[in-house]
């Protein structure tokens, strides 16, 4: 397994239900005469840095984290990718 030293791990969250938010910012776009735009979800992005881990482990981590505590499993779903850092 490699080692990935200072690994990024990212989550992001979008939201499963109607998204107010969304729809608030594509009938904006539309005002200001964008209508190519047929629709607008707004979610969260967390970026998170680890301390050095294989990058399977850090993926299952990252996923764990999301599960437990940053994504609301209820209306939100979310996706994890892993990136090296390049500090």
């Amino acid at each position: 397994m490699t080692k990935v030293p200072c690994g990024v791990g990212t989550c992001g969250i979008e939201l499963m239900h109607v998204d107010p938010q969304g729809k608030a910012v594509a009938g904006s776009l539309h005002a200001l005469g964008f209508g190519e735009v047929a629709d607008v979800r707004v979610g969260k992005y967390i970026e998170l840095r680890l301390r050095e881990v294989g990058k399977d482990a850090a993926a299952e981590r990252v996923r764990e984290m999301c599960e437990r505590l940053l994504a609301n499993g209820v209306i939100e779903d979310f996706r994890v990718e892993l990136t090296e850092d390049g500090r």
